[in-house]
């Protein structure tokens, strides 16, 4: 039976007509989207804050009668798995956050958890999608998801973050959002942010009139960037003043999420970034790699594998799509030499503005901002190889079947979500391609997120 407990449903925390209600629960396989299986009187339950073969007590947070599944978090342990540590943060402990009658903050779902655990899991997720949606059965090297940064971090997986995003409570607390909940929970640290990002203190400003916050503090040490973002009516005598709480060698900028527009408060507008023997300038909001030893080792896998098979060498034809500020880009450039050409395709403006800009000196690379189907089809070429970098959702079937049909040699692509990625694998597979060569990261310890780097190449 599902007992209710004394909080009233549907406070603040979830959502449906027995959202707030309890369950005792068996905790079953890990799924994609960082929660396991369980089942209750015939209803599945997404789990979140569970480890596989524990028994829990749960919370009802998404549960509409007429829903096919329901949502919910862990409130109690009844039968520990082994594998379960203390959780490192207390705002994203869900026992001791639903204690104290609020949901945890979103963004460590996985803190729970040992490390070599939490990897074994994501490993699971990346076989169970690729062979759900793809058909793949036998993954390259195993598809073991490998630990990255370990010398950097002391292997606890925290501190790895070089850019944080952060909300803003109506009292001008820093803050986060609960998963998917509109509740923001104050936090006084950021666990997995890097200690620059930290040491701004930025839980003892006065944030009134702001409504979301973004920091990078690059991995190289050079000056981070603070962004916010004002809520409507905010003045910029009010800024200026959360400007002069911070340290003097950090910029500050005002920008609106939605359209990417960037403001000068204090400083530079931008960020510069460093990684395989060049520097990127950054503007914005733009899109970085988060961890600090992920853009090396993403560009050094993908090189590897171009390498190995002969795709990649002086003189060769190349597209680095969805490029941003060309961090695959430059080291391209510099593999194909100027008797090889680089296509360099971003769909943002700003960002391709950043690749115009860090790339001026090679005169090898064409920079084009638009959407990669468009592109392909205005500049056909006979590439040795493509890279593949796109958002969270993937290329998408149209994509793949523009970049089947530009007939390349090879296609390295890197995914940041299994889902999207084996989707698209699946989409190469029916043309006739193959999955030659996948590794996979765990770039985002203690979260149910990981990293891919796959070489596809055409059937024989």
């Amino acid at each position: 039976m599902i007992a209710r407990t004394s909080t009233t449903p549907n406070q603040t925390t979830g959502t449906g007509g027995h959202a707030g209600e309890e369950a005792v629960v068996d905790v079953g396989p890990v799924a994609h989207g960082g929660h396991c299986v369980a089942r209750h009187e015939g209803r599945v339950i997404f789990v979140r804050h569970g480890i596989p073969g524990e028994k829990v007590r749960v919370r009802l947070t998404d549960a509409e009668d007429k829903a096919k599944f329901w949502r919910a978090d862990v409130v109690e342990v009844l039968e520990a798995s082994p594998d379960r540590v203390e959780h490192f943060w207390r705002p994203a402990d869900s026992g001791r956050a639903w204690g104290h009658g609020h949901p945890p903050v979103g963004g460590a779902e996985f803190g729970h958890i040992a490390l070599t655990r939490q990897r074994s899991l994501k490993s699971e997720v990346l076989a169970e999608q690729l062979r759900r949606l793809a058909g793949v059965e036998h993954l390259p090297s195993g598809g073991a998801v490998e630990a990255v940064g370990e010398a950097s971090d002391g292997g606890d997986g925290l501190g790895w973050r070089t850019r944080a995003s952060f909300s803003v409570t109506p009292g001008g607390k820093l803050g986060m959002h609960a998963h998917r909940s509109g509740h923001i929970v104050p936090v006084r640290e950021m666990p997995l942010a890097t200690g620059a990002i930290n040491g701004l203190r930025l839980w003892d400003i006065d944030l009134q009139g702001i409504e979301r916050v973004e920091v990078a503090a690059p991995g190289n040490g050079s000056r981070p960037l603070v962004l916010l973002a004002p809520a409507p009516g905010t003045k910029a005598k009010r800024l200026s003043a959360i400007a002069a709480g911070l340290p003097d060698d950090v910029s500050v900028a005002a920008f609106d999420p939605t359209t990417e527009d960037v403001q000068q408060v204090r400083g530079r507008t931008w960020v510069q970034e460093s990684a395989a023997g060049h520097d990127y300038r950054v503007t914005g909001a733009g899109f970085w790699q988060i961890h600090r030893d992920a853009p090396g080792t993403l560009v050094g896998t993908v090189t590897e594998f171009l390498q190995t098979g002969g795709f990649l060498h002086a003189g060769a034809v190349v597209a680095d799509l969805y490029a941003g500020a060309g961090l695959f880009t430059a080291v391209l450039a510099d593999a194909v030499g100027e008797t090889g050409s680089v296509l360099s395709v971003e769909g943002a403006p700003g960002t391709s503005r950043d690749a115009r800009k860090n790339l001026h000196g090679a005169p090898q690379v064409e920079i084009v901002q638009g959407r990669v189907e468009r592109i392909l089809r205005q500049k056909p070429r006979n590439f040795d190889a493509l890279i593949l970098d796109p958002p969270r959702a993937g290329a998408g079937k149209a994509v793949v079947g523009q970049l089947i049909a530009a007939q390349p040699r090879a296609i390295a692509y890197v995914s940041c979500d299994p889902a999207s990625f084996a989707r698209d694998v699946g989409y190469f597979r029916q043309a006739g391609w193959d999955l030659a060569e996948l590794r996979a990261f765990d770039l985002y310890p203690h979260t149910h997120h990981l990293e891919t780097v796959a070489l596809l190449t055409p059937g024989q």
